[in-house]
């Protein structure tokens, strides 16, 4: 652990977390009173430690992980020396791999997904903490194999220079990150013995990261039956070709491995048994990143959003996860803890924004009209509606990931995708009004409000866009029409007969 971030002035030891109040509730006292009593003192206590984490250690990190990616194509090179730092700080204290729940999986740290959710939500107030704790995507950004050669240089990054060896090893934070995290479960739920000891253990030890390949640019991939990457069985080997992009982290040279759904059975009649899901080496012969994508602007490097095109990529047939067709069935599997992980974040990004906001209007120096700005009363009401949008979003996500605790995140699927389409949107209105109140600043680079809108505006096209949710919700709640005009004409029935009785007649009111 580096002194310097152990000693960072204000910075107390994490031990001492959670009995130090300093006047203010913690974390743990802040949990909904409806789903306290399904929170573990255990989790609690983490969840103490993981705030002050994030608040003390994590959000005043952030400008130095901006700082240390540097400038122009070193960008894409160079690993900020912080993150490791920071990485090294989260295992030493056992923040690590909390998100696989306990019900579920044996590998994880022994949270459900509701208490897990709870923490992703601090997790989500630190550009740091995300990638610490669960940062975006990973991917290599090369197709030859990777040295991870350290040379610590002044600036205080590392320099990650690409040769023809397979020596690379990286530490990675928490341990939380996505998609590592829905390859995690992947690998756990579905991969055989070979493949959890080749690429889950490395995973949950935090070695390697990984990347999870499903969109493509020539189809419309909310419809996943459009996916056209083929993967053709040739002897003991599959043949793969095509391409993906937004494979986000295809920047970062940590990346070993990546998790890949194709057509194995293009023709087969029933369009969910066509798609097999496949474990891609990163190093692969074949593989190309052909470009990075941007965000609204914003490059996200080091890891980035990359556009891979696989060219005769032969992979053995033994990397096969589950069986030929089962590639829906793992998606499904993977997809729907995720989106609560997504969704409990952008709480987090929520809280964020309105903490900004309270900061801005209480500013004595600013003042329109003769008035501090948090004596208009559209701020007020800002205020005031963006809490209740928090609160309400917070027990929507929770409620999801109990259910899922509770069962399985296919019997989940309405309280999830609740969950996937309401956090985002509330935490995009209340960002949207922090920048309200920032004026110009606010969508400049001196706030992190313009990133933090560019970054949960695409959750909702992420893991399926919110017209896919949507629609499957309406067509789910339309099923109980006919159910509901049958009660409402028994009621009128009934209606009718006690009329009769008392010896009324029906008439309008109006």
């Amino acid at each position: 652990m580096s002194s310097s971030v152990r000693n960072s002035p204000g910075v107390t030891t994490l031990a001492e977390a959670a009995g130090n109040k300093r006047g203010a509730s913690t974390a743990s006292q802040n949990i909904p009173l409806l789903v306290r009593d399904k929170v573990s003192e255990r989790a609690k206590h983490t969840l103490d430690l993981v705030e002050k984490f994030v608040e003390e250690e994590c959000i005043p990190a952030d400008p130095v992980f901006l700082a240390q990616i540097g400038q122009g194509d070193q960008r894409w090179s160079r690993h900020p020396r912080v993150i490791d730092d920071l990485k090294a700080r989260a295992k030493e204290v056992g923040l690590w791999n909390m998100f696989l729940p306990k019900n579920h999986y044996k590998e994880g740290a022994g949270f459900t997904n509701l208490e897990y959710g709870l923490m992703a939500e601090y997790m989500g107030k630190s550009r740091v903490a995300s990638e610490v704790s669960y940062a975006q995507a990973c991917f290599k950004v090369a197709h030859s194999s990777v040295d991870a050669v350290e040379t610590e240089k002044t600036q205080g990054f590392r320099d990650y220079s690409f040769f023809d060896t397979d020596n690379y090893l990286s530490p990675k934070a928490m341990n939380c990150a996505a998609p590592d995290t829905g390859n995690m479960e992947v690998l756990a739920k579905y991969g055989n013995d070979a493949q959890q000891e080749q690429w889950l253990k490395p995973l949950l030890n935090g070695d390697i990261r990984s990347a999870f390949l499903m969109t493509e640019p020539g189809v419309a991939s909310s419809d996943a039956t459009n996916i056209t990457l083929g993967m053709k069985k040739e002897g003991n080997d599959y043949i793969i070709n095509g391409s993906k992009w937004w494979s986000s982290g295809a920047g970062d040279p940590r990346c070993m491995v990546y998790i890949v759904m194709g057509k194995t059975d293009p023709t087969n009649q029933n369009v969910h048994k066509q798609q097999s899901v496949l474990i891609v080496p990163a190093n692969t012969k074949g593989i190309t990143v052909e470009r990075m994508m941007s965000v609204y602007g914003y490059d996200d490097a080091p890891h980035g959003h990359g556009h891979i095109i696989f060219n005769n990529v032969r992979v053995p047939a033994a990397n096969l996860v589950l069986g030929e067709g089962r590639g829906f069935e793992i998606i499904q599997g993977r997809l729907g803890p995720g989106r609560i992980h997504h969704a409990m974040r952008s709480i987090g990004a929520a809280e964020k924004a309105l903490e900004w906001m309270l900061a801005r209007v209480n500013d004595s120096s600013r003042k329109t009209f003769g008035k501090q700005l948090n004596e208009h009363g559209v701020i007020l009401e800002w205020i005031a509606k963006s809490r209740l949008e928090i609160d309400a979003a917070r027990l929507i996500v929770l409620n999801a990931a109990a259910k899922i605790d509770e069962s399985d995140a296919k019997s989940a699927l309405k309280e999830i995708a609740e969950a996937k389409v309401l956090a985002p949107q509330v935490a995009l209105t209340v960002i949207d009004r922090a920048v309200q109140c920032f004026g110009a600043a606010g969508v400049s680079q001196d706030t992190p409000l313009a990133s933090m809108w560019a970054q949960t505006r695409t959750l909702r096209i992420a893991d399926g866009p919110d017209e896919v949710h949507l629609q499957q919700m309406g067509r789910s709640e339309d099923k109980y029409g006919e159910v509901i005009a049958e009660r409402l004409r028994k009621q009128k029935q009934v209606t009718e007969k006690l009329f009769q009785h008392y010896g009324l007649s029906l008439k309008s009111n109006l």
